[in-house]
């Protein structure tokens, strides 16, 4: 799969900052390349103070349980700028430390937030996007 065609279903914008949380040795280094090219920058750390528009989670079964998750999609959202989406990034259905979609939704509901579509963003990676809810 190439970088472009990888992270384009995570749909960051030309001079936005990402934040990303959980970051280790098995992500997936093309689709944080793409992400920083499309992007204009380098993706920042869980421990960045200022200001983003948006996040990316690389979550895993063994990084914790649905509560885990939920504190982490607050903590994701705790810098947006304004209305802004986080990735939760999975390996994929079958691989070692997948995590079901059920428990993504799960945790996002309880934060107050809603997943709202799943693509496929690297070849052993799926990515759920998660937003804050509409208010009627």
């Amino acid at each position: 799969m190439s970088q472009k065609s990888a992270v384009k279903p995570l749909d960051f914008k030309d001079g936005q900052i990402v934040q990303e949380f959980l970051w280790d040795q098995d992500v997936d280094e093309a689709l944080r390349e793409a992400v920083a090219e499309q992007t204009g920058n380098e993706l920042v750390d869980e421990d960045y103070a200022d200001l983003v528009d948006g996040a990316i989670i690389w979550w895993r079964e063994d990084d914790g349980e649905v509560d885990d998750l939920t504190d982490c999609l607050v903590d994701a959202t705790q810098n947006f700028a304004g209305p802004g989406v986080v990735w939760v990034i999975t390996p994929k259905s079958a691989l070692p430390g997948h995590v079901s979609p059920f428990t993504i939704e799960s945790a996002a509901q309880v934060a107050g937030l809603h997943a709202t579509s799943s693509v496929v963003v690297a070849p052993d990676w799926a990515g759920i996007r998660v937003q804050t809810r509409d208010r009627a």
